[in-house]
C-alpha cells in the first residue's frame, strides 16, 4: 500500500510540475512556418491568448489565422501596427487587451513597435534564418548561398531595437550542401528544426532557463532584399561562384542574363562534373564561352572552365520552359482532348477552383499564381491531381513551367499520355532461335540513351555452348566510364528516382517483375545464349529468382526502417534517438 501510494504521489506530483511551467503567448506573424510554431507550443500545454497575423489577402485567411480560428483562439488582422513612425494607439490596446506573458514572432513581415516588443513580461523573442550575427536582415537564406558558406541555420534571439540585434536565446547549425537551394535548406532543415527550436526556447524561458548571450558585431553582415535590377549575372567568376549566385536568388528575384538581346532569369542550377557534354551552342550575352542546350538542360561555363547546368529559363513575359526545350519551344501544337482526358480536364478545374476561392470561374486564361497561389498551393494542387486523377504524377515545378489553367491542362495531358518522356532509341543484334526471334542491344547504355563507345571500337561477344559469335558489342573506354559515372551521379542526386516517394519506386519495381516474367522465355534464352547456362535453369533461376527480387524488395520501398531507442522518459519530451536509412546511391 505505502508503495502504491507514493506511485500515485509521484505522478501527481510530475504533473504538477508539468503544468505550471506554462506560458500565456501573442503569436506574431504569419505563414505556414507561423502556424507549425502556433500548433506545436499548444501541444505542449502554452496557453495562446491572442494570434496577431496579416489581412486576408484576394479573400484567402494566412495559414496561422485559419489554424487559430479553428481552435478558438482570438484572431487580430492588423494592416500595419504604426503610422508615421508612431503606434496606433487602438492596435496596441487591443493587443494588450489579451495579457500575452511573452511575444513568440516565427516569421513577421510587419514592423511591430516597442510598446509592444517591451511589453509582456518575458518580452519578445524572434526566429531568424542565420547565424547570427551573420546575415541580418531579410533574405537571409539567400545570402547564405549567394556567399557560398558551409554552413547554414538559424537563430532565436531576443528582440530589441535593432535590426536582428539582440541578444541569443538558441541557434542550430547545418551543413550547405553544394547543390542545395533555398528550398532544400528550408524545407531540410530550417523548416522543421526551426519549428522544434521555437518550441524549445518559449520552454527555456517558461522554465527560467532561457541564455541572453550577446552579439559580436565581428563577423556581422547585414544585407537587404535583391531587387531585379541588381541579380544580373556576372560572368566574370568561376562556375562555383556563378552557381551561387543563381541557387541563391531561385526563386525570388530571379538571376538573370541576356540572350538574343532578351532579358532571361536561370533556375535550377546545379554544379557539373565530367566530361562536356554534347548538344547545340547558344551564346550568352556576356559569357567568354557559348553555352550548351542538352538534352538535361542548359551547360553554363565560368571562366575557370569549370560547368553548371540549369534546368530552367524565365522570358520577359513570364512564360517559363525547360531549358533543354529553348529551341524547340514554338514547336508546340495546341491537343485536342478525349472524353478520358476531358473527365480529367473537369476534375483538375474543380481543384483549381477549391484552391482559387476568390476567383469567380476558372478560365483557360486564369494564371495559378496571379489568382493569388503560393508555395503550399503547389504542393496542394500535385497531391490533389494524384488522388483523384488515377495517381498522374506531376512535380512541384511542373506548375511553375504552366501557370495558365490551358498552359497546364495541355503539360497535363501530355504527361497523361507519355509524350513528355524521351523515345529511347535501339538498334539490336536479332537471332531467330528457340522458336522466337531475339533482340539484344549491342551499344553502350549512358544517361539512358544507347551510344556507340567514345572510340568507336567493338569486340566479338561469342555463344560458350558452340564458339559462334551472338553479334559485335560496344567496347567501352575510360572516357565512356567517366560520361557514365557522371550521369549516374547526376540521376542520383537530382533524377525523378529520388524525387519519387517509397511507395511510387515500390509499384515501379512490381511493374518491372511483371515485364520480365511476362517476357521470361525470351531473356532466358538470350540468357542461355550468352552465358552458356541451360534453357531451364536461366528461365527458372537467373529469370525466375531476379523476378522474385524485384518483387521482394519492391514490397520493402515503403517499409525501411531504422532503430527508435529512448534515452529519456522524462516528460514532456520523452527524447528519442533514431536512425535513419537512406541510400548511399
Amino acid at each position: 500500500m505505502l508503495w502504491a501510494a507514493s506511485q500515485v504521489f509521484r505522478k501527481f506530483s510530475t504533473a504538477t510540475v508539468y503544468y505550471q511551467n506554462k506560458l500565456r503567448l501573442a503569436i506574431i506573424g504569419q505563414s505556414v512556418f507561423g502556424q507549425e510554431v502556433y500548433s506545436n507550443l499548444r501541444k505542449e500545454g502554452h496557453k495562446v491568448v491572442g494570434v496577431f497575423t496579416v489581412p486576408d489577402k484576394d479573400g484567402k485567411a494566412d495559414p496561422l489565422a485559419v489554424a487559430a480560428q479553428k481552435d478558438g483562439t482570438p484572431v487580430f488582422k492588423f494592416p500595419r501596427w504604426r503610422l508615421k513612425g508612431k503606434s496606433i494607439p487602438e492596435v496596441v490596446e487591443a493587443y494588450k487587451s489579451v495579457g500575452a506573458e511573452l511575444n513568440v514572432l516565427p516569421f513577421c513581415s510587419q514592423f511591430i513597435p516597442m510598446d509592444v516588443i517591451d511589453n509582456p513580461k518575458h518580452g519578445s523573442i524572434i526566429y531568424h534564418p542565420s547565424i547570427l550575427p551573420r546575415h541580418r536582415g531579410a533574405s537571409a537564406i539567400n545570402w547564405t548561398l549567394i556567399h557560398g558558406d558551409k554552413k547554414a541555420g538559424f537563430s532565436v534571439f531576443w528582440a530589441d531595437d535593432g535590426l536582428d540585434t539582440g541578444p541569443i536565446l538558441l541557434q542550430r547549425v547545418c551543413d550547405v550542401e553544394p547543390n542545395d537551394t533555398v528550398d532544400s535548406v528550408y524545407n531540410r532543415f530550417l523548416f522543421p528544426e526551426g519549428v522544434k527550436g521555437m518550441v524549445k526556447s518559449v520552454q527555456l524561458i517558461a522554465d527560467g532557463k532561457a541564455p541572453r548571450i550577446d552579439q559580436p558585431e565581428d563577423g556581422a553582415t547585414y544585407e537587404g532584399i535583391q531587387k531585379k535590377e541588381n541579380a544580373k549575372i556576372c560572368w566574370d567568376n568561376s562556375a562555383e561562384v556563378i552557381h551561387n549566385w543563381i541557387r541563391g536568388h531561385d526563386k525570388v528575384p530571379g538571376a538573370w542574363t541576356v540572350i538574343k538581346d532578351q532579358i532571361v532569369t536561370l533556375y535550377g542550377s546545379s554544379l557539373l562534373e565530367g566530361a562536356v557534354p554534347s548538344g547545340e551552342p547558344l551564346h550568352i550575352e556576356g559569357a567568354s564561352k557559348s553555352g550548351l542546350v542538352t538534352k538535361n538542360g542548359l551547360v553554363l561555363f565560368g571562366k575557370d572552365e569549370k560547368m553548371l547546368i540549369v534546368k530552367n529559363l524565365q522570358f520577359e513575359d513570364g512564360k517559363m520552359i525547360p531549358a533543354s526545350n529553348y529551341f524547340s519551344m514554338g514547336d508546340v501544337t495546341v491537343l485536342e482532348l478525349t472524353e478520358e482526358e476531358k473527365a480529367i480536364e473537369s476534375h483538375i478545374r474543380d481543384i483549381w477552383k477549391g484552391i482559387l476561392s476568390n476567383v469567380a470561374a476558372i478560365e483557360d486564361s486564369t494564371d495559378f499564381f496571379k489568382s493569388g497561389a503560393a508555395s503550399m498551393d503547389v504542393v496542394r494542387l500535385v497531391e490533389e491531381i494524384k488522388q483523384k486523377c488515377a495517381g498522374l504524377e506531376l512535380q512541384n515545378e511542373d506548375v511553375y513551367m504552366a501557370t495558365t489553367f490551358q498552359d497546364f491542362i495541355q503539360m497535363v495531358v501530355r504527361k497523361f499520355r507519355g509524350e513528355d518522356k524521351e523515345e529511347i532509341v535501339v538498334d539490336y543484334a536479332t537471332l531467330n532461335v528457340n522458336n522466337m526471334t531475339v533482340k539484344m542491344p549491342y551499344q553502350c547504355f549512358i544517361n539512358g540513351q544507347f551510344v556507340d563507345s567514345d572510340s568507336g571500337k567493338t569486340y566479338e561477344t561469342i555463344n560458350p555452348t558452340d564458339g559462334s559469335v551472338l553479334c559485335k558489342v560496344s567496347y567501352c573506354s575510360v572516357a565512356d566510364v567517366d560520361k557514365a559515372v557522371a550521369a549516374a551521379k547526376e540521376a542520383f542526386e537530382n533524377g525523378e528516382w529520388g524525387k519519387m516517394n517509397a511507395r511510387d519506386r515500390g509499384r515501379i519495381l512490381y511493374r518491372l517483375a511483371d515485364l520480365m516474367e511476362e517476357h521470361q522465355e525470351e531473356l532466358a534464352t538470350i540468357e542461355a545464349l550468352d552465358s552458356g547456362a541451360v534453357y531451364t535453369l536461366a528461365l527458372k533461376t537467373h529469370v525466375g529468382m531476379s523476378v522474385q527480387t524485384f518483387r521482394y524488395f519492391a514490397g520493402w520501398c515503403d517499409k525501411i526502417q531504422g532503430s527508435t531507442i529512448p534515452i529519456n522518459q522524462a516528460r514532456p519530451n520523452r527524447n528519442l534517438t533514431f536512425t535513419k536509412k537512406e541510400p548511399l546511391g
